[in-house]
């Protein structure tokens, strides 16, 4: 029987598995990281596995820290297997597994105190977070920080006990200059437009309810680099977990699958220091934003659009959609004729060959991404992904049939239905009240238009208006099979 990944167990690994090529004592901690799911592992972890197994900057190990309820049993089974996960990295030609080491510790949540106190030590110099897109509690009908959220409340109601990232994150900053310690530079992993931008506005506008020269100061000291992350990296389940026990002999609790694929870019803005990430393949640019515009529309605006025909027609996996010749084609046709057209030139890059690239990621059959997690909270991504795309069209004069059709599939499928009638189960936090509007637009296409907080000033505009309305009355008609092939037919 294959005995739980471990320190101790990494030497009756099988020859294949790579692993890392330096000690945990040879380790110490100076990033705090809040958010240690799949993708953070599968990425910052292992940009800095790549640097420490190179020989360099073992002073940047990470120490996890926990704030949701279910970061619990995260951390009880990575502190199980001493903070260790095994990697499997896929594509159409196979799979290989490494195990990384980059973490050393995980706090829990609850343990404010602890987690403070962690923060307020000079040796951290970086706090990370990967907590979502839904995470950095952003007003729906402003797209700004809502400091009237309730949970942004109670933290300034108990600044000594706080439970929200932005919470410990101003607390440990409060800490540190009282002391008289540099602070350290925040860091988002998240995949969120101009996300450096978006967490010091939560940053600031916590501290800013706990002491406005604090808020000052943070803004004024702090750095909130922005960066754009790339990496398809799906959830784990039973699956998974049997997978790299049978085909690589790791008997790990929580391992992590993806593409073989991965990017970061990053503005180099770290006045307390960083791991010289450039080594192991993070490109270091003055600003982001190209890169990361090209990402969200054409990556993430493509899993948009092959998500929802895909969850209609029942398909179950990324792969299997694309291998569908009208999603493939849907996603082909929306992407060449209006979202890379609406994205700007990129430095160094070639938008018709990352498209392709993009498509060939989507298609790699050993994955096993689903649609469900494409279809996953759309009344946060659409707002991020799609619309803003659309929006650029409209002031151009463009056209905007191929996504106003996205769109009123999106709505469809949030009618609660498939195709067969079968049922759609509850998938984003905002489901009920999509399900409503989505019901209600069925006779009256303007009732799913009227969410502000999701379409703002496009839905007011003609072109997409009544665009959307005849691809939702079409769908309702005649089905999404039949108006994908009308939509590729011209």
């Amino acid at each position: 029987m294959t005995k739980r990944l471990s320190l101790e167990t990494l030497d009756m690994l099988p020859a294949a598995v790579a692993q890392p090529r330096y000690r945990r004592d040879d380790l110490s901690a100076g990033i705090v990281h809040f958010g240690i799911g799949n993708f953070h592992r599968a990425h910052q972890a292992l940009y800095l596995d790549d640097l420490f197994n190179a020989g360099r900057d073992r002073d940047w190990a990470i120490v996890g820290a926990g704030v949701m309820p279910g970061d619990a049993s995260a951390r009880d089974i990575l502190a199980g297997q001493d903070f260790l996960t095994t990697l499997v990295e896929q594509d159409a030609d196979g799979s290989s597994a490494r195990v990384t080491g980059a973490m050393t510790d995980y706090l829990a949540p609850g343990e404010a105190a602890a987690v403070v106190a962690r923060l307020a030590d000079p040796a951290i110099r970086i706090v990370s977070m990967t907590i979502t897109e839904g995470g950095y509690f952003i007003d729906p009908a402003t797209g700004l920080f809502d400091p009237a959220h309730p949970a942004i409340a109670a933290d300034a109601a108990s600044p000594d006990a706080p439970r929200t990232v932005f919470g410990l994150i101003a607390a440990g900053l409060k800490a540190r200059r009282a002391a008289g310690v540099a602070p350290f530079t925040v860091m988002s992993c998240d995949n969120i437009p101009h996300n450096g931008v978006v967490t010091k506005n939560a940053v600031t506008g916590l501290a800013g309810l706990l002491d406005p020269e604090l808020a000052d100061w943070i803004s004024t000291e702090v750095a909130f680099p922005n960066g754009m992350v790339d990496r398809i990296t799906p959830a784990t389940g039973e699956r998974e977990r049997r997978l790299v026990r049978d085909e690589h002999g790791v008997a790990d609790e929580w391992p992590v699958f993806c593409e073989r694929f991965r990017q970061w870019v990053l503005e180099d803005r770290f006045p307390a220091g960083r791991p010289a990430l450039e080594e192991v393949g993070v490109e270091f640019v003055d600003d982001v934003s190209p890169w990361e515009l090209m990402k969200i529309r054409i990556l993430n605006g493509g899993h948009a659009v092959i998500a929802y025909p895909a969850g209609l027609m029942g398909i179950e996996f990324v792969h299997e959609a694309m291998e569908n010749a009208l999603v493939r084609g849907f996603l082909d046709k929306v992407t060449a004729d209006e979202i890379a057209p609406a994205v700007p030139p990129v430095p160094g890059t070639d938008l018709s060959a990352y498209a392709a690239t993009v498509a060939k990621r989507f298609a790699n059959p050993r994955i096993g991404d689903t649609v469900r997690r494409l279809c996953l909270d759309g009344s946060n991504r659409q707002p991020k992904f799609i619309v803003p795309t659309i929006a650029d069209r409209l002031k151009a004069g463009r056209g905007i049939e191929g996504l106003a059709l996205e769109s009123a599939l999106w709505c469809r499928y949030c009618f609660g239905t498939d195709e067969t009638g079968a049922r759609i189960a509850p998938n984003d936090p905002n489901w009920d009240r999509l399900t409503e509007q989505a019901r209600l637009a069925r006779t009256n296409p303007a009732a799913w238009l009227a969410m502000e907080d999701v379409y703002g000033a496009v839905a007011k505009a003609a072109p997409f208006r009544d665009a959307f309305g005849r691809a939702l009355a079409a769908i309702w008609a005649d089905g999404t099979e039949a108006v994908l092939k009308r939509y590729l037919g011209g």
